[in-house]
Formats: C-alpha cells, structure tokens, sequence
C-alpha cells in the first residue's frame, strides 16, 4: 500500500479522531521532534560559538542561515533526515540514528563559508538533544493545546454555574435522595475543581526541565577539550535560553521527574472531567438534563427516539485511556537501569498519544455541556415527591429548641417510609413548640431547602 488515508490508520488518533488531534501535529509527529532536535542542535553550535574558549565564529548572516534550517523546516527537510537515517542521502551512508541523521542533516545545510562541522554536536550525547528536544515540544503541547482546553470546559461550566445558580435540584448521596442542592452549584464545584487542576498542569509544564551533561552527566567531554570552561554553567544558561529550568546533577539520562509530575497533572484534570462526565451521564438518564437533537443524528440503530450522551461517554472513555497510558509514561520515564538504558527512547514517542486521547476527550466533553438543557420540571417535580429531604432540617431546628430526641423522632416517622408534606404537618401540630416555630417548620420545603447554594455558585 503506497497511499494511506485516514481509513488505513492503525490508531484512531489519525484516523478517526483526526480532525480533534490535528493541533497536535506540531509537537506530537516525528517531524515536530526532527525540527526539534535541529533547534537544539543549531542553537548549541551558536552558544559555542559564542564562547571566548572556542576557535568558532559565526558572523550575523551565518546565523540566520543556520536557524533557518529550523525556523523553515518543511516536509522535505523531515523527508531528507528520515532518508539520512534509513537509506542514506547524498554522501552519507544510512545511520540506523536518528539523532546522528539531524547531525548530517545541518552539515548539508550548513552555510558555504562557515567550516563548523566538527563543532556540530560538539561533546554531547544523544539524549542531551533528545531530552532537550522533546520538553521543547510536551511543554508548548501542555501549555498551548491542552490548557486552553481544559479552560474553555472551566469556563463553560461557569457558566452553567451563574445560570442555574437558584434552579433547586435533589442531592443523592449514596445514590439515595439527600438534602436538596441547585444545579448551578454542582457545576461550580466542578469548575473550582477543574480550575485547581488546571493551576497544577500549568505549574508543572512550568518547571519542565533539561540537562545537557554529555554521556554520563559529568561533561567528560566538555572538560577534557576545555578544562577551564565552566561548563556546569554554560549548561544552565544554554537550557534556559531554551525557556526550561536546568537539571544540574543526572545520569546520560535526564530523570525525567518532571514528566512524571506533568502527567500526573493532567492525570488529576482528567479526573475531575471524568467525575463530570459519570454524573451529566446520570443526569440525563434522571431525566435531569435534555440534550439537543442534532439533525440527521442517530442515536440507535433500531430505536428512532433515542438521543444517547455520546459525547460524555466518547470523553469517558478516551479520558480513561490517556490516563491510563499517563500513569505507564509517569511510571516508566522515571526509571532507567545504571546510567543508561534504551527502552525509554520508544516509550517516550508516545507521550503525543496520550495528549492526544486527552484532547479528544475534553472536545467530547465540551461538545456534551453545549447541548444539555436542565429540565427545570423535571427537578421540581422530583423534589415534591420527596418531602422527606426536609427531615434534616425538621430535626436540627427542633435539636435548637432543646429536644433531645429529634433525630429518632424524625427517623421513626421518615426512614423507610413514603412520606407527605402533609405527614410533616401533623408530626409538627403535636409538637411542644412556639407558634413561631411551627409556622418556620411549617415554612419549609424541598425546593427551599437549598441553604446557600445560589450564593455559592454565583460565588464562582
């Protein structure tokens, strides 16, 4: 097969899910970390260049010449490395590395009147570009594709939040009709969560951080060329020009303790949305929410009337397979046998695949919260036919007024029982209170008995 379509992908991600992974591509494809790793390259023959040690130099033109080989990096460029290392190219034999494919990738590119070959990858192992290369693609992959996303789900539920802030609602806790909320102030406590979540991910693709220590993080290599060169030094700086923090003591391998803090961030995002997603599920199944019929839809087969939460359980589902695939990348980058081993290098090229079943999950979601409508009705029609939610409120106004026994009065005439409104009123008439307590116990109401929770999702 020569030409392969979305319909011929083995992963989902690029077939079927493709228009909801594309903002991916940049960071996520091979080419994304080819141009990467000559970024890495091209900026560190610079930063040599420009130390007072070296015989290099490297004039203005030459420089811009030199990072256009990354600034312009195009599918035929990618196409030359991969050749470079599969089948050759020009003067060069196949390299079997791909990071040795990048080397002679800029040497091919290099400017006619600059001689810097041998300066090219000058001291370094693979893994100083490689580690380098990858955080320059999973931090803008955090920090402009998936927080952006995750903050239009915190806001959309906001909104639903001021909305229906005073549209009262019955709680259940252990699935069992509990004291009354609004559904505004459910959907706050998942946008403050999910706000909470967001901070961490954002905090965490922050402090990504590289190394840069040659073949066993000693600067062997560095020293034994230029023993008085504080290398340790030209390190930090040269990491930080990247925009990450410096990873000062590692093996060949950065250790990766920051990718695991980053994907356990999201992890705690995915979370809070898959709570979300279990409960609008439930929602719409109490009838709770009505969902808007997308025209030509269908949502069964063999029943015309169903209009199923697709979109929440598709978010489901891909939520819990990133997150599944974030806890082996958290577990596994983290570890390498003595100073090097290899098997992270795979490993590590599928870090876009778990981004990517994120963000088709926080679309799905989204797609979800913007066809759902709460059925005020149905909620208020839900709420009369469940008088005995009140009972909390009867037994602490009563536990006030000084009897002892109001829980097990309440209890004996509520708990296992179909009750009315009606019985509450009798239960109060032969109550030994004040008039004026009667009447605020008369007062009460399932759909009154919010406490402040308009207050609380206004609050958000």
């Amino acid at each position: 097969m020569t030409d392969r379509g979305p319909l011929d992908a083995v992963s989902p991600l690029d077939g079927r899910y493709a228009r909801y992974t594309e903002p991916l591509v940049p960071y996520a494809s091979e080419r994304a970390l080819m141009r990467a790793r000559v970024e890495v390259e091209v900026e560190y023959l610079l930063a040599l260049a420009d130390l007072d040690a070296t015989p290099l130099s490297i004039d203005d033109d030459q420089r811009t010449a030199l990072r256009a080989l990354y600034e312009d990096f195009d599918d035929e460029d990618a196409a030359v490395v991969k050749q470079l290392e599969t089948e050759g190219y020009g003067e060069y034999a196949a390299t079997n590395h791909d990071v040795k494919a990048v080397e002679y990738f800029i040497r091919l590119g290099m400017p006619a009147d600059l001689d810097a070959d041998n300066w090219i990858h000058f001291g370094l192992t693979s893994e100083d570009v490689n580690n380098l290369a990858h955080r320059l693609l999973v931090k803008p992959a955090a920090e402009e594709v998936l927080v952006p996303e995750l903050r239009e789900i915190r806001d959309a539920l906001v909104e639903m939040a001021h909305t229906y802030a005073d549209v009262p609602m019955l709680a259940r806790t252990h699935g069992q009709p509990a004291t009354p909320t609004t559904f505004g102030k459910e959907m706050a406590v998942y946008a403050s969560r999910l706000g909470r979540a967001v901070a961490r991910v954002e905090r965490a693709a922050d402090d990504l951080s590289g190394k840069l220590a040659g073949a066993s993080g000693t600067y062997a290599a560095h020293v034994a060329a230029y023993p008085d060169v504080d290398w340790p030094a030209f390190s930090e700086r040269f990491v930080a020009d990247l925009g990450l923090e410096h990873e000062p003591l590692t093996t060949q391998v950065n250790p990766c303790d920051d990718f695991e803090a980053l994907f356990d961030a999201l992890r705690g995002a995915n979370n809070v949305l898959l709570d979300l997603d279990l409960d609008v599920w439930l929602y719409v199944s109490d009838r709770y929410l009505g969902q808007e019929a997308v025209e030509g839809e269908t949502g069964s087969s063999t029943m015309p009337h169903k209009v199923n939460p697709i979109d929440f359980e598709n978010s489901e589902g891909n939520l819990s397979k990133a997150n599944s695939d974030l806890v082996f990348l958290g577990d596994y980058v983290t570890t390498s046998r003595l100073q090097r081993d290899l098997s992270d290098s795979t490993v590590k090229r599928n870090v876009g695949a778990a981004f990517a079943h994120c963000l088709v999950g926080y679309g799905k979601c989204q797609n979800g919260l913007a066809k759902v409508v709460p059925n005020e009705q149905v909620m208020a029609d839900d709420l009369a036919d469940t008088p005995e939610v009140i009972g909390e409120a009867v037994q602490t106004i009563l536990r006030r007024e000084g009897h002892d026994d109001a829980y097990e009065q309440v209890k004996k005439a509520t708990r296992g029982r179909s009750v009315t409104i009606e019985d509450f009123r009798e239960m109060y008439a032969d109550l030994d209170v004040s008039e004026d307590v009667r009447a605020e116990l008369e007062a009460l109401t399932p759909a009154g008995y919010t406490g402040i929770a308009e207050q609380l999702a206004d609050d958000i």
